[in-house]
């Protein structure tokens, strides 16, 4: 493992599952494993069943993807394109590990004393988790029957997904509302606004706590008026326990070209001081707790 040195983020190396590209493993639209491993139908139907998934990475982090000291398992695969996205590899899955649930769930148990000790858990994020959704819903409630905390960091686009009795597996929710303006929403993630919002009010009448994160990116969700629009969404979920307005950056821009994928913010720097005390303070306006 490495400690990156911010954030108390220790990177975790894999230690099982078979490293595989492409569109990995049939996941995809590709198959790059051995003719020794499980054949194309084998594996699509381990994928439907929640056997294996394409994991594209996973980190121990401490005050970043909710309470305590977490781990964080980031699954391939995403129906958003969001612009300003840190891990474009995860969108079309190209790259990952491809791991079955039961290593899975041992690699997150193996944290437990941790957990206990620092009021963490397991969050599972992306890409986007609810993209492999059958996965995503093994690896809850498992973990949850084990009694570690649980939580998704989701865009809400896919929330339909999570029945009711999925969701009674999900202690905490990392929400991401990239934009208060449908026109704007789309603009910055290629899809519509409306599901996300759904979502939230799902985990409002179901009183799951949530984190809502807000990327502030000069030129594209800065204007005052789509602000303005998403602190009042936020706003009527009395389940919102805090508001984290990001600043944009611009480390993921080296995996765009080397993906050979177009970047539009190139050039676009990290908001000013000034820009991110007064995004806060429209959040703020409305009554929230606000970081």
């Amino acid at each position: 493992m490495a400690n990156d040195g911010i954030s108390g983020v220790v990177s975790l190396e894999p230690e099982a599952g078979e490293r595989v590209r492409g569109a990995a493993a049939g996941l995809g639209v590709g198959l790059e494993l051995p003719e020794s491993e499980m054949d194309r139908a084998q594996l699509l139907e381990a994928r439907r069943t929640g056997e294996v998934a394409l994991v594209h990475s996973w980190e121990l982090v401490t005050a970043v993807d909710g309470p305590g000291t977490r781990l964080t398992v980031f699954l391939s695969g995403c129906p958003l394109r969001c612009l300003y996205c840190h891990n474009p590899d995860t969108m079309q899955m190209r790259t990952g590990t491809l791991e079955s649930i039961d290593d899975m769930v041992r690699k997150v148990l193996r944290y437990r004393a941790v957990f206990r000790a620092s009021g963490g858990g397991l969050t599972i994020s992306g890409g986007e988790p609810l993209f492999q959704i059958a996965f995503t819903r093994r690896l809850l409630a498992e973990v949850h029957a084990a009694g570690v905390h649980t939580c998704v960091d989701t865009s809400g686009f896919l929330g339909a997904r999570l029945r009711d009795e999925d969701l009674e597996n999900v202690d905490h929710v990392l929400l991401d509302v990239k934009s208060g303006d449908p026109e704007t929403y789309r603009k910055v993630t290629g899809r519509d606004l409306a599901p996300t919002i759904a979502f939230g009010d799902r985990l409002a009448r179901l009183g799951k706590t949530v984190w809502v994160r807000f990327v502030l990116v000069p030129g594209l969700t800065d204007d005052p008026d789509n602000v303005a629009k998403a602190a009042d969404i936020v706003a009527r979920w009395e389940n919102v326990e805090r508001v984290e307005v990001l600043p944009f950056h611009n480390m993921g821009a080296d995996k765009w070209h080397e993906l050979d994928m177009h970047y539009t913010l190139d050039g676009v720097s990290p908001p000013s001081d000034e820009s991110l005390a007064a995004t806060r303070e429209i959040f703020r306006s409305r009554g929230l707790t606000v970081f």
